[in-house]
């Protein structure tokens, strides 16, 4: 990664100029932070341990929530930290890292998504063939080629961004390392980071959400056509509902910030919306799941009894 830079680090502006709230956004993120590990934590235990819960669809929740733990742990400690000081420095590296690991684990969620709903398409609509079409071996390859490709579209920015040259302001308006703040920043010429940007972070975005939602038009024609029975379509949408709520809370932010034309994007507004997919999301993520799904609710309370 070597560039020509006059910049040794950056000054990550954070939420908010207010300098007053910085306490109370302290204490609110905080407590979404601890939710997202401890719910998220507490899935991917229940996932590992309980045997009953060791299928397709719960090795897939289990990758899920340890991305929501790894992807909120790469921006909300540092934000954290940077509400409570007045140093709001992160080095050169460390911006450049933080911009691979946002885009790795975030990637790796949006091409998770699918693949969730396509295993739903397959146990509803072909419920006689799922264990042979769902084998094991099957999903540990979908697995490691959506987390290689995650890795590899996140390494693409991470090089391009940091053979930028930055030799003026050093000031990030954002409260974590992204590509569009690193843009305004830099020196040189722009023009291939942002075409790679749109063009290629918006296929890793659009693709996932067009296959997900073709899916589930599978799903909902099959339903409509096949079922007779009012409570197995009840059930069949009941199981289908939190994925389908984690999709529409995961792609409408993204795809609002990166499908945008970077002209027509405002900084603050950028900034709500990361809040949502890379705050928010990831803690609402085991509330959903564990409200919703029955077995995860029992296997949760299983195990509870147990250590009590």
């Amino acid at each position: 990664m070597s560039n020509q830079t006059s910049v040794t680090e950056f000054l990550l502006l954070g939420v908010t100029d207010i300098q007053e709230l910085n306490p109370i956004l302290f204490a609110i993120f905080f407590t979404i932070y601890f939710v997202n590990i401890t719910g998220n934590g507490a899935i991917l235990m229940i996932v590992i341990l309980d045997s009953r819960l060791h299928s397709p669809m719960y090795f897939f929740l289990g990758n899920l929530a340890c991305l929501d733990i790894c992807f909120s742990s790469v921006t909300l400690p540092k934000m954290l930290e940077n509400l409570l000081s007045t140093s709001k420095a992160i080095s050169f590296l460390g911006c450049i890292t933080q911009l691979h690991f946002f885009h790795f684990l975030g990637s790796t969620e949006a091409m998770l998504l699918p693949v969730m709903a396509f295993d739903r398409f397959v146990a509803i609509c072909r419920p006689l063939h799922y264990s042979v079409i769902m084998n094991h071996q099957l999903c540990v390859h979908m697995t490691v080629t959506i987390w290689i490709i995650g890795f590899l579209h996140a390494l693409l920015h991470t090089v391009m961004t940091s053979r930028l040259s930055f030799c003026g302001p050093n000031h990030v308006h954002h409260f974590f390392c992204d590509i569009k703040p690193l843009l305004d920043l830099a020196c040189g010429n722009t023009e291939l980071n942002l075409w790679l940007l749109n063009t290629v972070t918006g296929t890793i975005a659009l693709t996932p959400f067009f296959l997900t939602f073709l899916s589930y038009f599978y799903i909902i024609t099959y339903l409509l056509l096949k079922s007779r029975s009012c409570s197995m379509l009840h059930k069949a949408l009941s199981t289908c509902a939190s994925h389908f709520m984690v999709v529409i809370l995961l792609y409408v932010p993204v795809l609002f910030t990166y499908i945008r034309p970077i002209s027509g994007s405002s900084l603050d507004q950028d900034r709500i919306i990361a809040i949502m997919y890379s705050v928010v999301t990831p803690a609402l993520n085991p509330l959903i799941y564990t409200l919703r799904n029955k077995e995860v609710r029992n296997a949760l309370e299983r195990k509870v009894r147990r250590k009590l």
